[in-house]
């Protein structure tokens, strides 16, 4: 691979996906989310439970007086349930949930790893899995020390219907 297609391959979707990210688990793979999106990291709390919303979401907490859904990443992407652990965390992000809305929510992930600083030669775009695969919510794909971390789109994540269970999960309480 030349310089030129390594400097392309990091311009995805029209965005260079250089920088810093916050790597976490889930089972045995591994993501990443832009550390700009990160506002913190908590210990698993007691979640309260909202009726009605879709699987993935398994309700909301207080923080320090703020109303925050959570959302457990396996379910979402459909992994097999784990046991809570005391590596078990939920990892606060913002999302952009519209043209001027911003949204707290919280991933529960199995472990956080580290913050790594990624360069362009790191980064490869996603593959393609053919018409039936979405992987829309994937920036790209990083090859750190023979492992492949999934870099996370965390806007895409969560899609229109998702974003709307949401907001009935702001207003509910």
């Amino acid at each position: 691979m030349t310089m030129q297609t390594r400097a392309t391959a990091v311009e995805v979707k029209g965005r260079n996906l250089s920088g810093k990210y916050l790597t976490f688990a889930l089972g045995r793979e591994s993501y990443a989310v832009d550390v700009r999106k990160v506002r913190e990291i908590i210990r698993m709390t007691n979640i309260t439970a909202v009726p009605q919303m879709p699987d993935f979401i398994q309700g909301v907490i207080n923080l320090r007086g703020k109303i925050i859904p959570v959302i457990d990443l396996r379910v979402r992407f459909g992994l097999p349930n784990a046991a809570t652990t005391d590596k078990t965390c939920i990892v606060v992000v913002q999302i952009q949930a519209g043209a001027n809305t911003r949204r707290e929510t919280g991933l529960i992930v199995d472990s956080v790893d580290e913050v790594l600083n990624l360069s362009a030669s790191e980064i490869e775009e996603t593959p393609d899995f053919g018409t039936q695969v979405n992987t829309e919510y994937l920036l790209g794909m990083a090859k750190i020390k023979d492992v492949v971390k999934m870099l996370l789109d965390i806007d895409r994540v969560l899609g229109g219907t998702e974003l709307q269970a949401l907001d009935q999960t702001s207003t509910a309480n």
